[in-house]
């Protein structure tokens, strides 16, 4: 961690692109949940997924079940009889 500190600290002679000091604080971030949590970079790169991963489950569960047109219902995922 605290090479990614010196380099977000101490001047840069060279200019960086948004997309690096992003990845570098992205880094700085995983390395102090690594510190705080105690475990590896992997398993908090695991954890991040985990998590995005059920964050893509809850949306996929509250998108609407039909779409409606000129109040009739043109696509539905239900099941017919429902």
């Amino acid at each position: 961690m605290a090479s990614v500190l010196k380099q977000l600290i101490r001047p840069q002679k060279k200019a960086m692109h948004r997309s690096e000091l992003e990845a570098m604080e992205l880094q700085m971030a995983k390395e102090i949940l690594a510190e705080v949590f105690r475990v590896r970079l992997s398993e908090v790169d695991e954890m991040i997924e985990n998590r995005f991963q059920a964050g893509e489950e809850r949306c996929s569960r509250e998108w609407p079940q039909e779409l409606w047109v000129d109040g009739e219902a043109v696509a539905s995922n239900m099941p017919k009889g429902s």
